[in-house]
């Protein structure tokens, strides 16, 4: 038996379908419809993010509803994936930028916030080894609690080992939340918060938006050594190799020279003076023979 469709029995409010006109039409003409969460976060930053994106993304504040509704009216494509985006405490931004390149923005507006009770960590958190400004006392048990050795070096506490004390995607509880804040750790961060992002050029949603700069550099960095590398055992002559093959020519040759010193019992150098004072006769007949001939 087909389910009986459930009519509303009053009219949409004028103010809420033309926001969804407003939205949609948004969706239609913008490059990137961005996604990003804005929970927790304090009026006075938003404003001051949003001040910040003045030219780079149109930012938009909506109900879950309204913006459902517009993706549903708008029908391009694969945006109706982005739905399965659409939460509680979210912003939309329409941007001409890309996904990635928005989301970079986001990231360097971010500030360092310390972690509450409840919070899902964002990446492990992990305490390294070194010295605190913790005195000893009740502070040795609340570190051990949460899985950290200590010991008292200098009146002070020092944390002896590296420990990852919470994992991505785990919840941070009060225990942890407090030795945190003691330590002085901000594993939060405040600010737009990327959550997904739809590229009409490209027709395809993205998940889950990361950026790490830092991360990023550094393994560029790597890949920059591994490269420089093996350009230069394949022999590959360009300006970034060359003082390699100098460097590596030179070794050779102070190599050489200490195998020649072993097997002849004398300094290479000395050689050299002795080669030297070997040729100077045929010099000096050849000067004999030139004057001969002018003769």
């Amino acid at each position: 038996m087909a389910e009986k469709k459930v009519e509303r029995e009053k009219p949409i409010p004028k103010y809420k379908t033309e926001s969804v006109d407003k939205i949609a039409e948004k969706f239609k003409a913008s490059r990137t419809v961005f996604i990003a969460s804005i929970k927790s976060l304090p009026t006075s930053k938003f404003q001051k993010i949003k001040k910040n994106l003045i030219g780079k993304a149109e930012v938009m504040v909506a109900k879950k509803s309204v913006v459902l509704r517009a993706i549903d009216k708008v029908k391009k494509g694969s945006m109706k994936d982005l739905k399965e985006l659409v939460k509680a405490d979210i912003c939309l931004m329409f941007s001409e930028l890309d996904a990635f390149e928005l989301a970079g923005v986001l990231v360097d507006n971010q500030t360092p916030s310390n972690a509450k009770a409840g919070d899902v960590a964002p990446e492990d958190i992990n305490v390294e080894p070194g010295p605190t400004s913790l005195i000893p006392g009740p502070a040795i048990s609340e570190l051990g609690a949460v899985g950290i050795k200590v010991a008292v070096e200098g009146g002070k506490l020092t944390i002896k080992q590296p420990v990852t004390i919470v994992k991505a995607g785990e919840v941070i509880n009060l225990k942890v939340a407090s030795v945190l804040a003691k330590l002085g750790i901000a594993p939060m961060k405040v600010g737009f918060i990327p959550v997904g992002a739809y590229d009409s050029e490209e027709d395809k949603v993205y998940r889950d938006i990361k950026i790490d700069k830092e991360g990023t550099l550094e393994e560029l960095r790597t890949s920059i050594g591994k490269a420089l590398g093996f350009a230069v055992n394949i022999g590959h002559v360009v300006k970034e190799t060359i003082s390699c093959f100098i460097w590596k020519a030179a070794a050779e040759e102070k190599a050489l020279e200490k195998i020649y010193e072993e097997k002849s019992g004398k300094p290479a150098e000395v050689e050299k003076t002795e080669a030297t004072e070997e040729e100077k006769p045929a010099e000096e007949e050849k000067t004999e023979e030139a004057k001969e001939e002018g003769k």
